[in-house]
């Protein structure tokens, strides 16, 4: 675990810029509620709106980012008005935070805009249970979260905007459907269903702390799409709270909430949330529990029976998750990573159709923005795979055959980028038979999607031109994946 963080690949450290973005912006959002005269509280739900508005706002173009993050206080502001003015009333807050809950995980049928402004709506709920707000101080919450955003903004888009040097980053929409055939549907009746589960036995565990069970339900739906991602992120998030609890314990605690040293701590967890998130969310997890060990020393409640009740809460949520699951309109995971991959083939058959018409002398052909979106589907690929290649899976064949597969989509990919690279050389020429070779490429990537494994060809010869020798090694790795993609009769590609 510690090599696939800390050897991970970070290209253009873009990773580092994130963590280090965040930082400066949560700070800077901190720094202008504290010269605003607010309290603790204030200052919290500040920093959290600022670390939502840097976090969640993943739209591919810097426009729809800054759109997305002008909407977040119209989303967030009514949710924390009704929070607070239902605080007294806890039927009806219960039943409004599982209304919320639900149409938080509804919205990201409109992609990422609408997962952003769901999470955002959702964390708002959340944080005024947290800081057990009350409606007399919502006139200093609503101008927290607005200046924050607006610091938070500040930094992304005026300060530190990294992302106009870069081709836009292709966010992909989930499977579609319609009706409870949408995976979103079904998603938002199982959180819901979950949510419910972790709100009452959340409850029995603790009167004033239950809102972590639900959180944790919420955290596990987060970016999966079938039972499997779902099982094994609930695993992850119980693993990282422990780890968490664990660091809390030697490194939160002690510090007793004193300002500087806390402050201090507060930013590295920030920078580890931000720097783990693309490639472990156990160790966000556990970054996240320590920022969390570190708030509660900030207000004067941590304590090891403190940290006991959020591990228990953190157990009820991921089982009410399991169980929703499990039981509730279950999405199984072949469906969902069947999708997935069907979807990267053919995103590497346009990105090579895109190079060799950028080889042939198109002046309108740019193959890196369909490079950035088959990276970004080859990570969803990997999500989906997760639960097959997961240590305590006792499926050994179907794991061999799923890691097999990622192998050689990866090889798939490092063949695009090289064969990308070559026609962005102006000295590059067209080769004739840079045609016939694109042409097997799009015959084997519709065999592949199409069931006809057998057909795909296998060149025999690697040529000289770097150009064509990156599309004949395309060819093999398409030729490789035939046989762990054509399952035997009655068994899926990865798991029910």
């Amino acid at each position: 675990m510690l090599k696939r963080v800390f050897v991970a690949p970070d290209p253009g450290r873009t990773r580092l810029r994130f963590a280090a973005r965040a930082v400066l912006g949560i700070g800077l959002a901190v720094v202008v509620c504290g010269l605003a005269g607010h309290s603790l509280p204030g200052a919290v739900t500040g920093g959290l709106a600022a670390l939502l508005a840097l976090f969640t706002v993943t739209d591919a173009t810097v426009r729809g980012q800054a759109v997305t993050t002008a909407l977040l206080p119209v989303v967030g502001v009514p949710v924390l008005a009704a929070a607070a003015e239902l605080h007294d009333h806890p039927v009806a807050r219960d039943l409004t935070f599982l209304a919320v809950v639900g149409a938080g995980v509804y919205a990201r049928r409109w992609g990422p805009r609408g997962h952003s402004l769901g999470v955002f709506a959702f964390m708002t709920f959340f944080v005024a249970q947290f800081l057990h707000a009350t409606p007399g101080q919502l006139p200093e919450l609503y101008a927290a979260v607005l200046l924050s955003v607006l610091s938070a903004a500040t930094v992304r888009f005026g300060l530190w905007c990294y992302e106009r040097r870069l081709p836009p980053a292709a966010v992909p929409a989930p499977p579609a459907g319609s009706g409870l055939a949408r995976v979103t549907t079904r998603q938002a009746v199982q959180a819901v269903a979950g949510a419910g589960f972790a709100l009452v036995v959340g409850q029995l565990v603790s009167g004033q702390r239950w809102y972590w069970a639900v959180g944790a339900t919420w955290w596990v739906f987060v970016n999966t799409a079938s039972r499997g991602e779902t099982l094994v992120r609930g695993f992850r998030r119980v693993l990282g709270t422990v780890i968490g609890i664990a660091l809390g314990l030697l490194v939160a605690a002690p510090v007793h909430g004193a300002p500087v040293p806390t402050a201090v701590l507060v930013a590295v967890a920030v920078f580890g949330i931000f720097y783990t998130a693309a490639v472990s969310y156990t160790w966000m997890m556990l970054w996240v529990t320590l920022l969390a060990e570190l708030l509660y020393g900030l207000l004067g409640v941590l304590s090891p029976a403190l940290l006991t009740l959020r591990l228990a809460e953190t157990a009820v949520g991921a089982l009410g998750a399991v169980l929703a699951v499990l039981f509730v309109l279950p999405v199984t995971t072949h469906a969902t990573t069947d999708a997935w991959i069907q979807r990267a083939l053919r995103c590497v058959h346009v990105c090579t159709a895109e190079a060799a018409a950028r080889l042939a002398g198109s002046a309108t052909a740019d193959p890196a923005p369909r490079v950035a979106e088959l990276e970004q589907l080859l990570g969803r690929v990997r999500l989906s795979v997760a639960p097959l290649v997961h240590p305590l899976n006792p499926m050994l064949g179907r794991k061999r055959r799923a890691r097999r597969v990622l192998a050689l989509l990866d090889d798939c990919a490092r063949e695009i980028r090289g064969l990308v690279a070559v026609a962005a050389d102006p000295e590059a020429s067209h080769d004739a038979r840079l045609a016939a070779a694109c042409w097997r490429v799009e015959a084997a990537v519709e065999a592949l999607t199409a069931g006809g494994s057998d057909r795909v060809h296998r060149p025999a010869e690697t040529p000289a031109e770097p150009a064509l020798a990156h599309l004949h090694s395309l060819e093999r790795a398409l030729a490789d994946l035939a046989e762990p993609l054509s399952a035997p009769s009655g068994s899926p590609l990865v798991g029910a």
